[in-house]
């Protein structure tokens, strides 16, 4: 039996056992390990769990992938249907993700858009129909379904606090249909030009708290989700009462993100008291026709964005993952249960320091405009040496390019602006179609 073998055997033995377990200072190579309820797992300073790169461990299991049920690769660290788990101390939970992401950049290079290795022929046969499922750009039509590296399934009541997570092979905390879970001065860190590397993932999940952590990585910083498409409104799990607070989340493409998987719906949301430093986007919500779900009752409280190439978007335009020119048209459209909605949303007491491309952007769709928003006390400055494209602001489609960097607003009813101050643009505030105030 093999060094690797060997370790990740001894280890699954004590985690079954359940109790306390100590694992001390050292680097320790091993597959993909479960961890049972009632289990304590305690990573002293100097341990290092890293797991291997051969696709050939990662065995189906069936979960959540971009938000839709499949079999996908089994999570390198894996709570699943456990309750009472705490996971703490100084120590590294590692991913050692270089050769996941290799592969994904020679697929995407060689234009590969089906499944070629027998591993991806498996999983699409464990998958049918997986050709007409959405998806976020990870790469689904390859079926080459990466492991997430440390994912929380149908779980309550887990404590995470201390530990550094890094170099995720995919998505890296990724909390999945769980309840009661606390994040705690963790810090996650992928390179940012690391492939889907979402830092904190909380999908379809009630009662959670992501408290003072700092995240490096490669897509979205902390990001709530509740499912994609038809199969995510059926499940009808959504995504509530999230507190984010004291968090700081660099070199990501949002900091605070609602959606695109918004199926199910998110509500009640406070994020609160964080910094987002060099983000593409600060507070980023966004979804299009076909996602569905109803997002309200969300704040935004004391944030400070610098250098963000935008610090607010709103963005029912999201293009991501999609090539259906029709999901994107100007023109207003049938209602159905497809239509994402938005409403009862506050920004409040936010700082936005030399933005790159624009000030903000709210749009929402013409038949769902935005409603009931509220920005107040904000400081939204784009930097005076701005030379992002503007169209860059939310990464949409369909939509015409503004007039300038100011703050643009599009299919919105109710807003109120109170306090708000645009500077560093020509034109701060861009009206551009159907936005009535309250």
């Amino acid at each position: 039996m093999s060094d690797l073998a060997t370790t990740t055997k001894n280890l699954q033995a004590m985690l079954d056992k359940a109790g306390v377990v100590t694992i001390p200072a050292g680097e320790y190579f091993i597959g993909p390990i479960e961890v049972r309820s009632n289990t304590t797992l305690i990573l002293e300073k100097g341990a290092v769990l890293k797991f291997s790169s051969d696709p050939a461990l990662y065995e189906p299991v069936f979960s959540r992938w971009e938000g839709v049920k499949c079999y996908c690769m089994h999570p390198c660290f894996f709570i699943n249907n456990a309750h009472d788990v705490v996971i703490k101390g100084e120590g590294i939970i590692d991913g050692n993700g270089e050769a996941w992401w290799k592969e994904v950049r020679r697929k995407k290079s060689v234009g590969q858009s089906a499944p070629e290795s027998e591993i991806e022929k498996k999983f699409a046969s464990l998958n049918p129909g997986y050709e007409t499922q959405p998806g976020g750009g990870g790469g689904r039509p390859c079926q080459f379904l990466r492991p997430a590296l440390f994912q929380i399934k149908d779980s309550s009541n887990v404590t995470v606090e201390g530990i550094t997570v890094q170099n995720s092979p995919f998505w890296t905390i990724h909390p999945v249909f769980s309840q009661d879970l606390v994040i705690k001065n963790v810090t996650v860190k992928n390179p940012y030009d690391s492939p889907n590397t979402d830092g904190i993932d909380i999908e379809s999940c009630s009662r959670v708290k992501v408290i003072d952590c700092n995240v490096f990585v490669g897509d979205d910083g902390i990001a709530l989700k509740s499912g994609s498409g038809p199969e995510g409104i059926k499940d009808n799990v959504p995504t509530t009462d999230i507190l984010i607070k004291g968090c700081r989340v660099v070199k990501a493409h949002g900091g605070a993100v609602i959606g695109s998987e918004t199926a199910a719906g998110i509500n009640n949301v406070v994020v609160e008291d964080c910094v987002f430093d060099d983000t593409d986007r600060g507070i980023r919500i966004k979804s299009r026709r076909g996602r569905g779900g109803a997002l309200h009752d969300l704040v935004f409280k004391n944030l400070t964005m610098r250098r963000n190439i935008c610090p607010l978007v709103v963005n029912m335009f999201y293009k991501c993952g999609c090539n259906d020119d029709s999901l994107f048209s100007l023109e207003k459209q049938e209602v159905t249960a497809e239509t994402p909605s938005l409403y009862n949303v506050v920004v409040e007491g936010c700082i936005a320091e030399d933005s790159k491309a624009s000030a903000g952007m709210i749009v929402g769709l013409p038949e769902m405009p935005v409603k009931n928003l509220t920005v107040k006390d904000c400081n939204l400055a784009v930097a005076l040496d701005a030379d992002v494209d503007v169209n860059t602001s939310g990464m949409y489609r369909g939509l015409p390019t503004p007039e300038s960097r100011g703050l643009r607003l599009r299919y919105i009813e109710a807003l109120k602006l109170e306090n708000v101050k645009v500077s560093g643009t020509d034109k701060e505030i861009l009206i551009e179609d159907s936005v009535t105030f309250a």
